[in-house]
């Protein structure tokens, strides 16, 4: 077995975030935490047919039962229905508070498995197997877990910190052009709020990651988690510091709400989001505004989007006042003092805002 294991550290809850190539079938990462249960494999149409029977056959040489719930492909299927799905599947199969819900899938699967198990019978394990890129740079490590409402995304969701995450770089070799892209605007993001040095190691590197080359994306991959770890254990509910992984999310999340979900994928939105959070910051004089431009240049060669769809000015202010951060009715972004270091910003006036959409 050649996997690296990173840790978050939250105490008697820390967990491993494993990351190797190969490395989804091996039992051994799966034992400690399923030996003996049930283990409820919950993954999507398309990644069934590629990754589940791998996984499955591990849970089964490291000791557990399983079951498969298979749930539609697309964000626009992370809603009420597919969580019932999960519940239904549960119940029919009596699974008790012993159950670990395994989530084998990208950021829609795990988001959805992972808020099942953090409400079913009031709470079980599960553990992560992502199989994107964004998911395992981001959405799979640091307990958020959630489904989407017609009016806002990510809004009926719960703190549900997984029981371990198991990053195989070698499932990646499957995922679309347009998926591996938009896990990379997350990596960028990392580089962005977090660490200049990295941001220059991905410009350098951004061929070499849109190719998929092996050691590249590793060391992508084992960075980003490396910092996201580091927020999450410092700010586990996103009481502070942790606000700062948002970065671009406010623009992105009111982009992905007001096209339909599934329309632009979540790193997209992201992406789009970053180059307008980085040209306010340039605005509001934070940063000079050739950083603003470097920022989205890097994010174009990656190819992802760098302008926001046309929105109503007013449908703009009405998504982004209903962002998690917001507080009093005071829109709160996360923008940037410098490359490599971003800050929470709760008093950005309204007019800076609607000059920077308007433009």
């Amino acid at each position: 077995m050649s996997a690296r294991a990173l840790m978050v550290e939250l105490g008697d809850r820390a967990y491993p975030i494993h990351i190797g190539a190969g490395i989804v079938g091996e039992a051994e990462l799966y034992a400690p935490h399923v030996s003996a249960r049930l283990a409820a494999v919950v993954t999507s149409e398309t990644v069934a047919g590629l990754h589940a029977a791998s996984v499955e056959k591990a849970l089964g040489h490291a000791g557990a039962r399983t079951m498969r719930i298979v749930l539609p492909d697309g964000e626009a299927h992370k809603d009420w229905n597919g969580l019932e799905r999960i519940y239904a599947a549960l119940l029919k199969a009596q699974a008790d508070r012993r159950t670990v819900v395994v989530a084998v899938g990208g950021g829609v699967v795990g988001d959805m498995a992972g808020f099942a198990a953090a409400t079913y019978q009031r709470g079980v394990p599960h553990l992560q197997v992502p199989t994107t890129l964004l998911a395992q740079v981001d959405s799979s490590v640091g307990g958020k877990t959630a489904i989407n409402h017609p009016l806002g995304k990510n809004m009926i969701g719960a703190f549900h910190q997984p029981v371990a995450v198991i990053a195989d770089t070698r499932v990646l070799d499957t995922l679309p052009p347009r998926e591996l892209a938009a896990g990379l605007a997350e990596v960028v993001k990392y580089g962005a709020i977090a660490d200049a040095a990295f941001l220059d190691w991905i410009e350098a590197h951004a061929e070499a990651l849109a190719a998929r080359e092996p050691s590249a994306l590793a060391h992508a991959i084992a960075r980003s988690c490396e910092i996201k770890a580091r927020i999450v254990a410092a700010d586990e509910r996103e009481g502070g510091v942790r606000a700062l992984l948002n970065f671009g999310h406010t623009f992105g999340h009111a982009i992905e709400t007001a096209s339909g979900y599934g329309t632009w994928l979540h790193g997209e939105a992201v992406a789009a989001g970053m180059v307008l959070a980085a040209r306010l910051s340039a605005r509001s004089g934070r940063i000079p505004a050739g950083h603003a431009e470097r920022l989205a240049a890097l994010l174009g060669r990656l190819g992802l989007p760098v302008k926001a769809p046309t929105l109503p000015l007013a449908m703009w202010l009405e998504l982004m006042g209903r962002d998690k951060k917001n507080e009093d009715g005071r829109i709160t972004l996360i923008l940037l003092e410098e490359l490599g270091r971003a800050t929470i910003v709760k008093d950005t006036p309204a007019r800076a805002i609607e000059d920077l959409l308007a433009g």
